[in-house]
């Protein structure tokens, strides 16, 4: 039972955008050889596998489940330019180079608008843009006094955005927008199971070792032989010896959605430009309308893990509080149930922002989804296939890429979150006693 007047919610140990495939490419047996093999099948690892198979490179592709599966097929779906820091804090620590973090960050949402063009796949891409939604008066007074509005962005109160009056404003970013993500992943697999990559699924990677002259790749059925390999295996990172200590912490991210809501109930809500929003607490919220008429909302509350488990159903504390987090922020949808409840692992790094370096002279990793990464991953593996095959270094790869390969302990542990969790509820209490 759930919070909203008694009705059913079902909890998915998977995806809720998508039905899970149930056709499976091969596991893998016996001795491989290959120019370069890609660990990991999420967005990330199959758009790199894709790009060096277009190269003329000889790609092996594993991944322990599907390709896909992952955070990819699980996340809110948000195509944005939207990097993971305070743009205070980035200019503090990263001021030789966040103009070229932010000219990334842009230039992965137009490569990832082109890659579902290309190739066709049809996920309901709406571009949109993204409100980030001030949560209190002070917040939007902060945003308004350091926001700097351009041709791509505009700062609006809540009446000027069409957003729910229980945002005071917020930034509209005119640039991006949402899709369903279950489809864009399972899409991509279906163009990389169709191209010259050779792919197994099923197929855990137990041991990686540069040899100094190749890679050896360890797996139950087999062995893998590679002049080089990427690692982009996002939150089970931690899981492979060879990686950089550090690079990723492990965070279950839940997202719950509603039934449908109709048209005149929405624009009742205040929510009338129907445009997506993220929120700027601690652990942000997200909000956004989906294609089959329903809310999905995301995150607001995180859990860590030392070694996460592929398939998990939500916990039901978690998504109690997103559900309180909803009817606070859309008063007059009471009567609208939450239907369905899935997560999903990311793979959250020190700086969370997206990162990319060697971690042998033959072993290359791409860490780019930090909560904020779905176009990021793609780029970012791709720029890093053309690395591979001499192609130069990009100017978008050389601001994320890092040539120390220590990496000092993050701030994202259970003690943190809780701390944040409660900073942003002690927010939102005196937000409202000051509405």
């Amino acid at each position: 039972m759930d919070q909203a007047g008694g009705t059913s919610l079902t909890y998915l140990s998977g995806s809720g955008w998508v039905d899970r495939p149930t056709t499976l490419e091969s596991a893998l047996t016996g001795d491989v050889e290959c120019d370069v093999a890609v660990i990991g099948g999420g967005l990330g690892g199959m758009a790199a596998a894709l790009r060096l198979a277009e190269l003329g490179r000889d790609v092996v592709l594993v991944e322990a489940d599907l390709c896909g599966w992952g955070a990819s097929a699980r996340n809110a779906g948000y195509i944005t330019p939207t990097l993971g820091n305070d743009p205070r804090i980035l200019n503090r620590f990263y001021g030789d180079r966040v103009r070229a973090l932010y000219k990334f960050a842009g230039h992965a949402v137009d490569f990832t608008e082109d890659l579902i063009t290309r190739h066709g796949i049809d996920c309901g891409y709406q571009p949109t843009g993204n409100i980030a939604a001030a949560p209190t008066a002070a917040a939007f007074r902060r945003m308004v006094a350091h926001g700097r509005p351009g041709r791509r962005s505009v700062v609006g109160d809540a009446a000027q955005l069409g957003i729910p009056p229980t945002f005071p404003g917020g930034i509209h970013i005119k640039v991006g927008g949402i899709l369903n993500p279950g489809q864009l992943a399972l899409g991509v697999r279906e163009v990389v199971r169709t191209s010259a990559v050779r792919v197994f699924e099923q197929s855990p990677v137990t041991g990686v070792v540069d040899t100094g002259d190749s890679v050896r790749i360890e797996l139950p059925g087999g062995r893998i032989r590679a002049r080089q390999a990427i690692l982009t295996t996002n939150a089970f990172t931690n899981e492979l010896p060879i990686a950089p200590r550090n690079l990723s912490t492990p965070v279950w991210v839940t997202a719950v959605e509603t039934e449908p809501v109709s048209a005149e109930m929405l624009d009742a809500a205040g929510w009338t430009s129907r445009t997506p929003m993220t929120t700027n607490h601690f652990v942000m919220q997200s909000f956004r309308p989906t294609n089959r008429g329903t809310i999905v909302f995301t995150t607001r509350r995180l859990q860590t893990a030392r070694r996460p488990r592929a398939d998990r159903m939500p916990d039901q504390a978690v998504v109690d509080d997103l559900v309180r987090g909803f009817r606070e922020r859309f008063p007059t949808l009471t009567d609208v149930a939450p239907a369905r409840a899935w997560g999903g692992w990311i793979g959250l790094t020190p700086s969370n922002m997206a990162v990319v370096g060697q971690t042998t002279p033959r072993v290359y990793y791409s860490m780019a989804c930090n909560g904020h990464g779905l176009p990021q991953a793609p780029y970012l593996g791709t720029l890093l296939a053309d690395h591979l095959v001499e192609k130069g270094m990009h100017d978008d790869l050389a601001a994320v890429w890092r040539e120390s390969r220590r990496f000092a302990p993050g701030i994202v542990n259970p003690v943190t979150l809780r701390l944040g969790w409660l900073a942003d509820r002690l927010g939102d209490r005196i937000g409202r006693l000051r509405r």
